[in-house]
């Protein structure tokens, strides 16, 4: 099927979850399933009837809107991941609504902006906080995955996809980030193990170097005006949109191969050469190749940022 941003997959007749599809790679993602032809569910706690307290603008129902106007069906759900009765409603409303079916979990919850602590060592941050974060980005994705794969496993087939940051083992920059975005690739790792035996597949996937909303209003720029902001920051020069990664889930989810990825942590920087599909611009950012080949200082290559 040929669809802006090179080939896309068909994922008609697909039904996937977006857990934390409000906003970057999970709108991102959500939208991309929906061009592919998918049924997402958008799921979230900022709503138009509430939001996370995250003080941002985005809502599941615009994601929702905006994987229909792609091409998709989008339905909004609100949800609070961290508490087991909604994310156990969930699961039987897909159940019910879908015959059982779903075919891709996408966990992309976060929320944890407002809690990293990027200036202070474990011993001088705020342990409610960096415990907070932990569960806001842990423990959410152990709760929806408790009570979502089962519609998986009972289909015998089907993908599972945790949205992380970076798939090396380098430290990310502060100690409970650095926790909880590591300890989601181990989350897929250990998912996979448990589920290849019954034909579904777990993988971890990072972006490089995201424009998300809350990225672009940290410049002062929009997706119009990005490059406006490579004077303030070179590296962005080589960032890409949501939409990158968005296209590399979908992908995947229509490969059917992919348990041949189950437990590997993957990169939109990679799987753009195996798939060839494009950002939006019809550019293929690879982050990773910017920091190998142009980040290197008097003393050497500064090593893997990612």
């Amino acid at each position: 099927m040929s669809r802006e941003g090179g080939t896309m997959p068909d994922l008609t007749g697909h039904v996937a979850l977006v857990a934390g599809g409000t906003r970057g790679g999970g709108r991102g993602i959500a939208v991309q399933l929906g061009a592919a032809g998918a049924t997402v569910y958008v799921t979230g706690r900022s709503s138009g009837s509430g939001g996370s307290g995250l003080d941002r603008p985005e809502t599941i129902e615009e994601t929702a809107s905006m994987v229909t106007e792609a091409g998709g069906a989008g339905i909004a759900v609100q949800v609070d991941h961290s508490r087991p009765d909604e994310v156990r409603a969930l699961a039987d409303r897909i159940a019910a609504e879908q015959d059982g079916r779903l075919d891709v979990l996408v966990d992309s919850v976060w929320g944890g902006d407002p809690l990293t602590d990027w200036e202070h060592p474990l011993w001088e941050q705020d342990l409610d906080s960096g415990l907070r974060l932990l569960r806001q980005a842990v423990e959410t994705h152990v709760i929806t995955s408790r009570f979502v794969l089962p519609l998986l496993v009972a289909r015998g087939r089907g993908l599972v996809v945790e949205v992380t940051d970076g798939n090396t083992a380098r430290y990310r920059g502060s100690f409970f980030y650095d926790l909880a975005k590591s300890t989601v690739i181990r989350l897929a790792f250990a998912q996979a193990a448990e589920l290849r035996p019954h034909g579904v597949a777990a993988v971890a996937i990072t972006p490089g170097f995201l424009r998300s909303e809350a990225v672009l209003d940290h410049f002062g720029v929009t997706e119009a005006t990005w490059r406006d902001a490579i004077a303030q920051d070179p590296h962005f020069a080589y960032s890409e949109t949501p939409a990158y990664l968005g296209r590399a889930v979908a992908h995947l989810a229509a490969d059917p191969d992919v348990i041949r990825k189950t437990g590997r942590a993957l990169a939109t920087w990679s799987l753009y050469k195996e798939y060839g599909f494009t950002d939006v611009d019809g550019t293929q950012p690879d982050f990773a190749a910017h920091w190998a080949d142009a980040l290197v200082d008097e003393h050497g290559p500064l090593g893997d940022p990612l």
